[in-house]
């Protein structure tokens, strides 16, 4: 018996892992590749221009835009469908049922209250994704700051050599950070051709990191920052810096780690989905009650005309375009560092960083030269 129930579990056990590699190898098959991240990129980078454009230029836009995430969202269409529908009740009947002038008079009288609370809730739902991806884009930009604040002090006080070497370990540093992530940078598809281009790491050091799965969290990472570290203690301890040079890039280094531990931070903790889910039940419940209480509002029986329940019908679509919106506005927000276009520019950040500190260090032996 206990040799058979064994034998179950096993099988069981075997089944889970199955499902999870069969998981796990949709979603590497689903990640962009760097030619898909590279053109993701170039759009992303256009979109940020497009707001310096004309209204009526802004509103021929597809991509980027609302429009698409609206169109693909169930609760909209229900909404305009279920008005529709009493539309076509209402003409049906010439005389108005009871039940529907004491439900439209209940709805009447709940409707405005309970939009008002909705607009107040997905306001601040918007405000506080908001504020999260602007500081996650103020930690990114602080990150690539603090590589060029390193290069620029390395480069001047460090021979060439051992210079180059900290500033090739601080980008890989920052490119594997990224990777850590576990979004659309992965390894093969971000890190690899990054680091083929632009040797960031040698072979020898490249075979100790991956054996850290870079992919798996920041471990990769706080390894190279801890070389960086050391690195630095080597040149004072060979007199090559004194020890307030030594805590000047000591502390460069460490707020290099603490703005990306910031960001992971942030991802690691987003918004509360007990509050979003409240967001969405109060959006599920309102719409209908407002498509109830304007499709009595345009009117029973044969008489109204078509234009008036037009009017009220747009009215339906324009406030369930509101309330899904801002809802859709919010979780766009929500992860800046996907694949999505309204996300932000990480390779963008990581290759003008990998230029800067190229030039910095070049700036050195031109100048020793002269």
């Amino acid at each position: 018996m206990e040799k058979q129930e064994s034998e179950t579990t096993y099988d069981h056990m075997a089944d889970v892992r199955s499902d999870r590699c069969h998981c796990l190898k949709s979603e590497i098959e689903q990640q962009p590749n760097w030619g898909e991240l590279k053109e993701i990129e170039k759009t992303r980078r256009e979109i940020l221009r497009r707001v310096e454009l004309p209204f009526c230029q802004i509103l021929l836009y597809w991509s980027g835009t609302c429009l698409k995430a609206l169109s693909l969202d169930w609760l909209i269409w229900v909404t305009t469908a279920f008005y529709i529908c009493l539309r076509i009740i209402a003409r049906s009947l010439e005389n108005e049922p009871e039940v529907m002038e004491l439900l439209a008079n209940m709805a009447n009288a709940d409707t405005s209250i309970l939009g008002a609370f909705l607009s107040f809730f997905l306001v601040i739902f918007v405000n506080q994704t908001n504020n999260r991806f602007f500081d996650m884009y103020g930690f990114a930009k602080a990150v690539a700051g603090e590589v060029q604040d390193v290069a620029g002090i390395v480069s001047t006080k460090l021979p060439k050599e051992q210079a180059s070497r900290i500033i090739r370990q601080m980008n890989a540093a920052h490119v594997i950070a990224y990777v850590g992530l576990g979004g659309p940078y992965t390894k093969s598809d971000f890190f690899d051709p990054l680091n083929k281009e632009h040797q960031l790491l040698t072979p020898k050091e490249l075979k100790y990191i991956e054996s850290m799965d870079m992919e798996s969290g920041p471990a990769a990472f706080k390894e190279l920052v801890t070389w960086l570290q050391r690195d630095v203690y080597q040149a004072r301890k060979e007199g090559i810096i004194d020890s307030f040079e030594e805590s000047q890039l000591h502390a460069y280094i460490l707020k290099f780690r603490g703005s990306m531990d910031a960001i992971y931070d942030f991802t690691d903790q987003p918004v509360h989905f007990f509050y979003l889910h409240f967001v969405c039940l109060l959006s599920a419940l309102y719409l209908p009650l407002f498509a109830l209480d304007n499709a009595y509002a345009a009117g029973w029986g044969a008489d109204p005309a078509y234009s008036v329940e037009l009017v009220y019908g747009l009215i339906v679509l324009i406030q369930g375009i509101f309330v899904v919106g801002l809802r859709i506005l919010g979780q766009k927000m929500t992860d800046p560092f996907g694949d999505d276009l309204e996300d932000l520019s990480v390779i963008a950040y990581v290759e003008s960083t990998l230029i800067n500190t190229r030039i910095i260090l070049n700036a050195n032996q031109i100048v020793g030269e002269e």
